[in-house]
């Protein structure tokens, strides 16, 4: 039992000469954040921000995008949601289902009818279509069509 305690020390005596003989680490050098910021100097919050400055970030959150809504796995609830649109007088475009992986239908609300959907109206919608789902996503698809 003399001889196995002895052997664990030696090698535990072993490995840290070993380790010890290892370059350190060096610290990576950091850039400070002062240089990566240009003429603005401090950070905002939006509810901090002045009126004009709310609206300028929220119209711009606005233009930066289309609005979908659809999700919907029958084409007869796609169409009866595509009633109720025309009936808000909200200009849409219908989708057609590509393939079998995609996520049901979908409709493509016009850029000059997004004003017309607010939250309370996207809510009173997610309330009669249970499957109603919107996104934000970029009007024109990434490969051209042809």
């Amino acid at each position: 039992m003399r001889w196995l305690f002895l052997l664990l020390l030696v090698l535990n005596v072993f490995y840290y000469i070993w380790h010890q003989q290892e370059a350190p680490l060096r610290a990576k050098d950091v850039t400070p954040l002062s240089l990566y910021r240009g003429a603005q100097q401090d950070i905002r919050l939006l509810s901090e921000a002045n009126d004009t400055t709310r609206e300028k970030a929220k119209s711009a959150v606005i233009d930066s995008g289309c609005l979908y809504l659809g999700g919907f796995a029958r084409q007869e609830t796609a169409q009866i949601a595509e009633k109720r649109l025309a009936s808000m007088d909200v200009k849409f475009q219908s989708l057609p289902k590509d393939s079998a992986d995609s996520v049901g239908y979908w409709v493509r609300i016009a850029p000059e009818s997004r004003r017309l959907l607010e939250d309370l109206q996207l809510q009173n919608l997610s309330k009669e279509f249970n499957e109603l789902k919107h996104k934000i996503m970029p009007c024109e698809g990434v490969a051209p069509a042809e």
